[in-house]
């Protein structure tokens, strides 16, 4: 199993009239924690749309816990708990406060496609041999 962690503080803009975090503000922290997940393993994000693969999210599901308030700092765990064999990886997500209190929780789907062709494609070489070492034995 591969996992990572990162960290955002929360801006006011992402916040409502109580300071409580947007629902739909979520989805661009669980995006920073999966992009942060794949530069820790040597291949940036910005390196695989180079080298002409993509990788859409076709599925997000999230529960909410607890309210993310103005100025928190928030802990984006993520994990792949399996190995990708085909076109689709499924990443598991965790948002924490400071006090290491869960805040919400999601699965997020996306397929690796070929950014020429919109056609599934298989994880890139580079990304595959970053992940090996957790999934090995």
């Amino acid at each position: 199993m591969y996992t990572a962690a990162t960290t955002v503080r929360v801006r006011y803009a992402e916040t409502d009239k109580m300071n409580v975090v947007y629902h739909g503000n979520f989805a661009q922290y669980f995006e920073v924690g999966r992009v942060e997940a794949m530069r820790v393993l040597g291949y940036s994000y910005k390196e695989m749309e180079a080298d002409g693969v993509i990788m859409p999210v076709v599925e997000l599901n999230c529960k909410f816990v607890r309210p993310a308030l103005y100025d928190d700092l928030l802990t984006i765990k993520t994990l792949l708990k399996e190995l990708p064999t085909d076109y689709k990886i499924t990443f598991c997500q965790e948002v924490y406060n400071e006090q290491g209190k869960l805040l919400a929780f999601a699965q997020v789907v996306l397929y690796f496609m070929d950014a020429a062709t919109m056609t599934k494609t298989t994880m890139p070489n580079r990304l595959a041999k970053g992940l090996a070492a957790y999934f090995s034995g």
